[in-house]
């Protein structure tokens, strides 16, 4: 997995997880990577600073081992932080995390998990050879072009913050 700082049209900042710098491209060609704030598929990778690891003989609680602009006590007792930012001082950032949440968990309790079997099942039952009804699963980035090639209605689940640790 490969973690990218994204922008799009609109100078909106945010992260997203990939298998790899190849998925990100397939992905950003196909336009079903979009921004979390406005919906534009117009997104391009950011400027990131790369993440360096520190020494392990120096002691990390030394003045000179901790970041001079630490901004929270999970980053310089240097541990991963539990949130993302979905945008960097967004007010609605909360509300948004929330809807976010509230939308994958009636998804995930109210339709059937079918795994790597998404693709064929959603076939099955777009073409009447399966019940009706909703499914939720994993497909790849082929797999979700040709369903939306063939006029299949699909959508991903949001990603939540907790999940990109």
């Amino acid at each position: 997995m490969i973690q990218y700082m994204l922008v799009c049209e609109n100078e909106h900042r945010f992260e997203a997880w990939f298998r790899n710098g190849d998925a990100f491209d397939e992905q950003v060609e196909m336009g079903i990577v979009t921004c979390p704030m406005c919906m534009s598929v117009n997104v391009s990778k950011a400027l990131m600073a790369p993440a360096v690891g520190r020494k392990t003989n120096v002691d990390s609680t030394s003045p000179a081992a901790l970041p001079a602009e630490a901004e929270s006590p999970a980053a310089s007792a240097g541990t991963p932080e539990k949130t993302v930012s979905v945008s960097l001082g967004h007010p609605d950032q909360k509300k948004l995390v929330q809807v976010m949440r509230a939308l994958r968990d009636k998804v995930t309790s109210e339709a059937d998990y079918v795994g790597k079997e998404f693709a064929v099942e959603a076939r099955k039952i777009h073409y009447h050879e399966a019940e009706p009804r909703g499914i939720y699963g994993e497909a790849t980035a082929e797999e979700t072009a040709s369903l939306i090639e063939d006029g299949i209605d699909i959508l991903p689940l949001p990603s939540l913050p907790e999940e990109q640790n």
